[in-house]
């Protein structure tokens, strides 16, 4: 089964997490793609070391390489939306990153 992507869009249509990913550099945008593509394939099966679970109904899509990129996203029946993009530079994910994502999540189950 292949997952249908969506990224998260903001009330006023800007789509934060697409124009996160073009400002990378061009072998990170690579990783992402390809992390992005092993997601829409496996779902939910995807684990470590690519996909992790934040809290419930959150997970991490983790890019490695010289530069850390997560990618927060949650499921909704067969579509995987992705919710907030930044780059890692502290040990664990940062509150501040998962409340965004979760505000997001939000304003998705109201539409």
């Amino acid at each position: 089964m292949v997952w249908n992507i969506y990224f998260f869009q903001t009330p006023r249509g800007e789509k934060v997490v697409k124009e996160f990913i073009k400002g990378l550099q061009g072998n990170t945008i690579g990783k992402v793609s390809q992390n992005i593509e092993l997601l829409k394939i496996h779902g939910p099966f995807l684990g470590m070391p690519y996909s992790k679970m934040l809290a419930k109904g959150l997970y991490e899509l983790r890019i490695r390489g010289r530069e850390e990129i997560r990618i927060i996203y949650t499921f909704s029946g067969k579509n995987i939306h992705l919710l907030h993009a930044f780059k890692k530079q502290t040990q664990k994910t940062p509150v501040k990153e998962i409340r965004i994502a979760i505000g997001r999540r939000k304003l998705l189950d109201k539409i």
